[in-house]
């Protein structure tokens, strides 16, 4: 059976607050435990309205509290715009108060605009370009024996699993390289992702961190009881992505009835592109598309998101989506 997990922006939906995304995103957490995921993810995202897990390693920490066996990590941490020693003490933090359950990602995107990050840093002179060299200045901060004269406190022998996230071939080869997992972002950019699953697979050098290769992949659902529900459910997501590449990023605004058919033929396009790892419907209709996406990637693991306005919907969509996998249907 394929493992599934979750991934989770806290969204802050129209009418709403960050503070109510938090209780949503724990009570998500404590139920996706309940029903078998895997993991619970978080992501760093500045300057957006609609996204609440900036501050993703106090998170992280708030949903591993409430939480008893779950694992619990970032999907990913934005390091350009952090030093690679702040990050191993945080996650040494972390993993001195969770031991057994936190999980880096790392990816190299700024997670926000130019100016965001400008603000973030105060200037650009942390360059992505750099990323790989501060991955692995990272890994050693972790590390049982570090190479360098500062030390990570808490971090230093701690070995944080660390997957190196991407959605081009960059981090394809990196994470290659270096022998560690991957995850793709193929829920909101699967243009390179059969390209980037190769080439990761093709050239996967063993690792003392991992002896083959291990592929985990971005998927949205949007379930619900019937098609017709969860194709309405769906728009929210639709709405915020629409309106984040027409420069209007937005909070998750409430469904729309026929949302797709009212817009242009760019923005159709641009929905049935990233809709391509995409399952929306009722569980026989969604258990078929999560089926067809895994035989077609072999994916050693899926990371859901179900970005809905209604909590309790958003719940049955995780509920729904646990149950196909317990049924072994994928």
């Amino acid at each position: 059976m394929t493992p599934f997990s979750i991934l989770d922006l806290s969204p802050i939906t129209e009418g709403s607050t960050a503070a109510e995304s938090f209780r949503n995103t724990l009570d998500i957490a404590q139920h996706g435990e309940k029903w078998g995921y895997k993991r619970y993810w978080m992501a760093e995202h500045h300057g957006m309205p609609g996204i609440a897990s900036a501050a993703t390693s106090v998170l992280i920490g708030h949903v591993a509290a409430g939480t008893s066996s779950i694992r619990v990590g970032a999907g990913g941490i934005m390091l350009p715009n952090h030093s690679p020693l702040v990050i191993a003490e945080q996650f040494g933090t972390l993993e001195s108060l969770h031991p057994g359950r936190i999980d880096l990602g790392l990816g190299r995107a700024p997670g926000s605009d130019q100016t965001t990050a400008r603000a973030l840093r105060r200037n650009l002179a942390s360059d992505a370009n750099e990323f790989p060299r501060d991955v692995l200045e990272l890994m050693d901060y972790l590390s049982d024996d570090p190479r360098q004269p500062v030390q990570a406190v808490p971090g230093r022998g701690l070995n944080v699993p660390i997957w190196i996230l991407g959605s081009s071939l960059f981090g394809a080869q990196l994470a290659a390289a270096l022998g560690l997992p991957y995850a793709f972002a193929s829920h909101f950019a699967p243009q390179q992702m059969m390209q980037a699953i190769q080439l990761y697979r093709s050239t996967f050098k063993p690792s003392v961190h991992l002896d083959k290769p291990y592929v985990m992949l971005g998927f949205n659902v949007f379930a619900a009881d019937t098609d017709d529900e969860a194709r309405l459910l769906a728009t929210s997501w639709q709405q915020s992505f629409v309106n984040l590449r027409s420069g209007r990023p937005s909070r998750l605004p409430p469904p729309v009835p026929n949302y797709i058919e009212q817009l242009g033929p760019a923005a159709q396009d641009l929905l049935d592109h990233v809709l391509s790892c995409s399952a929306i419907g009722a569980p026989d209709t969604v258990a078929g598309q999560l089926k067809a996406f895994i035989d077609k990637t072999g994916a050693d693991e899926l990371m859901i998101t179900s970005n809905m306005f209604d909590h309790t919907a958003r719940l049955r969509s995780y509920e729904i989506t646990a149950n196909i996998a317990s049924a072994n249907h994928v």
